[in-house]
C-alpha cells in the first residue's frame, strides 16, 4: 500500500517546489524516503534512523527530510524546475511491510514520473529482487557501508543487535547482478569508521569482481547516533582512497597497481597518471547516473569530500597537488 507521507530531502523538496530553499547546487536526483511513525527496525550506529539511538528520525546523515503528502510530491514533477531531475531514488527504511510497500512506491514513480527509478535497500530474497526488478527499479543499491567484516558487524551487524549479516549482503549482491545486471547494482561503503585504506581498496576490488560498483561516503556524525562522537576522516585519506577507485573501477589499475605502507596508500603504478586524473572525475560523487548527493557528508562552504559538481580546473589542479600528483 502505498503511504499517505513520503519524506523529501531538502534539496529535492526545493528543486520539486515543496518549500523555499536555497540552493547552491541543486540535486539532480529527487532523493525520496520512507516515512514510518517509527524507527528503523535495524540498528547502525551511525543512522539516525536506527531504533537505539536518541537522533531526530528526519534526518539521514546530515541532509534534512521532512515529509510531505504524496499527491503534493507527484505534483512537484510537473514544475519547471522538473527538467533538472534525471531520476527518482527511493530510499528504503527497514520497517514490517516495507517491501510491499516499496515496489508499489517504485511503481507510482515510474508511472508517473517517465524518470529512471533506484532503491536503496536492505537485502531481501531473490524474489523480492525480481519483485523491485519488475516493479521498474532499474538500478539497486545494497550498503555493506563497513569495510570489512568486523566493521560490519560492530557498527551494524552482531555488535549491535542489528539484523545484519555480511555474508547475507554479499549473498544479495550476487542475486542482485543476476536479476538487474552488472553495472545496476551498487554497494556503499562508508569511510571512517576504523578501516585502513587499504582494506577499502581490498572491497572496491572485491565488488568489481562481482560485478558491483561501490559507492563512497565519508562518514558524518550525526546528533543523537551512537558513533556522534567520532570524527570524519582525514580528507587527504578520503582522497587517495576516492582515487584508487576510481583507477580500478575505470581499468586503470587493480589492486597489484597501487602501493601501501601499513594499510597505507602511498603510489600508483599508473602511466599518465596525471592525464588519467585530470578532469577531476574521480573527486565527484559517485552513484547511481545522475546521482550528486549535494552536501550530503560536507557542508556547502566546503572542503567537499564528494564533489557535487564538476571540478573547476584549478580544484582539481589543487587536489592533485595536494595528493603529491603533478
Amino acid at each position: 500500500m502505498i503511504p499517505d507521507k513520503l519524506r523529501v530531502s531538502i534539496g529535492s523538496a526545493a528543486v520539486l517546489g515543496l518549500l523555499k530553499y536555497r540552493l547552491s547546487v541543486p540535486p539532480t536526483t529527487a532523493y525520496i524516503m520512507s516515512y514510518t511513525e517509527g524507527p528503523c527496525l535495524a540498528n547502525c550506529s551511525f543512522c539516525a534512523q536506527a531504533c537505539g539511538n536518541d537522533a531526530e528520525h528526519d534526518q539521514l546523515s546530515r541532509v534534512i527530510w521532512p515529509d510531505f503528502p504524496v499527491e503534493d510530491i507527484l505534483a512537484g514533477f510537473k514544475e519547471p524546475a522538473y527538467p533538472v531531475l534525471e531520476r527518482v531514488c527511493y530510499q528504503v527504511i527497514n520497517y514490517p511491510g516495507f517491501l510491499e510497500d516499496a515496489v508499489e512506491i517504485i511503481e507510482m514513480f515510474r508511472r508517473e514520473t517517465g524518470l529512471p527509478v533506484s532503491v536503496d535497500i536492505c537485502p531481501v530474497s531473490r524474489s523480492g529482487l525480481e519483485k523491485l526488478k519488475a516493479a521498474g527499479a532499474e538500478y539497486i543499491s545494497l550498503p555493506l557501508d563497513g569495510a570489512t567484516k568486523e566493521i560490519f558487524n560492530k557498527v551494524k551487524g552482531t555488535g549491535v543487535d542489528g539484523p545484519y549479516r555480511w555474508e547475507s549482503h554479499f549473498n544479495a549482491l550476487e542475486a542482485a547482478v543476476e536479476i538487474f545486471g552488472k553495472g545496476f547494482v551498487g554497494s556503499n561503503i562508508i569511510v571512517g569508521l576504523g578501516e585502513s585504506e587499504e582494506d577499502v581498496v581490498v572491497l572496491i576490488q572485491s565488488l568489481i569482481g562481482l560485478g558491483v560498483r561501490p559507492i563512497l561516503f565519508a562518514f558524518t556524525p550525526v546528533p543523537g547516533t551512537r558513533l556522534e562522537r567520532l570524527a570524519q576522516p582525514d580528507l587527504l585519506a578520503y582522497r587517495r582512497i576516492q582515487v584508487a577507485r576510481y583507477l580500478i573501477v575505470n581499468g586503470y589499475a587493480g589492486y597489484e597497481d597501487i602501493r601501501f605502507k601499513d594499510g597505507r596508500i602511498t603510489g600508483f603504478n599508473v602511466p599518465d597518471l596525471v592525464q588519467a586524473l585530470s578532469d577531476g572525475e574521480a573527486f565527484r560523487t559517485t552513484g547511481c547516473p545522475g546521482c550528486n548527493r549535494p552536501f550530503y557528508n560536507e557542508r556547502p562552504s566546503g572542503p567537499f569530500f564528494n564533489y557535487p559538481r564538476e571540478p573547476t580546473k584549478d580544484e582539481t589542479k589543487k587536489e592533485l597537488e595536494e595528493l603529491g600528483i603533478n
